[in-house]
């Protein structure tokens, strides 16, 4: 009896040690990513095809294969990952704990020095300038690198939230997110902005193919699509309750959507600009 009892306890804490392995690996989630309790981000990287980040308010998960595989990047476990620029061969990465940047893609860490505001819910870079919003400052920008920052409006930006596109050809020419009015253009270096479409509560911006004349604009269960540079747009067909849409910056035909699924991110793709959907 006493060897039944000890072979029933080890088999016991097998099985418990093998039940943990599966709650962390489904935290992890090679298909399904950690993000928390909210979905906020889904970028693609321009330097490297086919790498991605999904981001929320606990946990950030990368793939390296355009969305078939994920895994999780713990240097931004609770980061709050909203917004994302790409600076040179520097990945920055915004939320309410401030800015974090990485050169490897994987190992973020923090850089608050010299910013004005460290909640920091978008970002974005050109070749010479980035920009940030703060719902404490407005929209910030910097063109050393971050060593200063300068207040280009402290009335647009406080409800800015993801990713700032700057168009490639003029630094000066900005596109985001605004939560409140949709999705909103400065000509001027973010010192003055408009309202572009009528989406309201817009969560996220993306040119497809880095093509400042065709735009997407998301929000929660929507999603519009503009070929002449935002002044007019038409409906773009997007999988039930996605609320993040970003367009590969080289393939026209690429794209990528993802929606909040308990505390995952459900990833799906096109590769017909969005005509049909499937998960990786």
């Amino acid at each position: 009896m006493l060897v039944l009892g000890v072979v029933l306890v080890a088999v016991g804490l097998l099985v418990a040690k093998v039940s943990q392995r599966g709650t962390s690996n489904a935290r992890s989630g090679p298909t399904a990513p950690f993000v928390g309790g909210d979905l906020h981000s889904l970028v693609a990287d321009p330097a490297t095809p086919g790498r991605l980040y999904v981001g929320g308010h606990q946990g950030v998960a990368i793939s390296t294969d355009s969305a078939h595989t994920w895994r999780p990047v713990h240097s931004l476990d609770n980061a709050d990952a909203m917004g994302w620029a790409f600076v040179g061969g520097t990945i920055w990465q915004g939320g309410h704990p401030g800015v974090h940047r990485s050169s490897d893609g994987l190992n973020f860490n923090g850089s608050n020095a010299h910013l004005l505001a460290t909640d920091i819910h978008s970002l974005g870079a050109g070749k010479g300038v980035v920009y940030a919003g703060s719902p404490r400052i407005g929209v910030m920008a910097s063109t050393d690198n971050g060593a200063t920052w300068d207040v280009r409006s402290s009335e647009a930006g406080r409800s800015f939230m993801g990713q700032i596109l700057v168009d490639p050809a003029d630094d000066n020419h900005v596109v985001a997110p605004d939560m409140s009015a949709g999705a909103v253009e400065s000509r001027d270096g973010g010192r003055s902005w408009h309202r572009l479409g009528d989406l309201p509560g817009a969560m996220w911006v993306s040119w497809v193919a880095s093509d400042p004349a065709k735009l997407i604009v998301s929000g929660p269960g929507k999603a519009r699509l503009s070929t002449d540079g935002g002044a007019h747009f038409n409906a773009l067909s997007v999988p039930t309750g996605a609320s993040v849409v970003e367009a590969s910056p080289t393939d026209a035909n690429l794209l990528f959507a993802a929606r909040l699924s308990g505390t995952h991110a459900t990833v799906w793709v096109s590769r017909d600009a969005g005509q049909h959907w499937q998960r990786p």
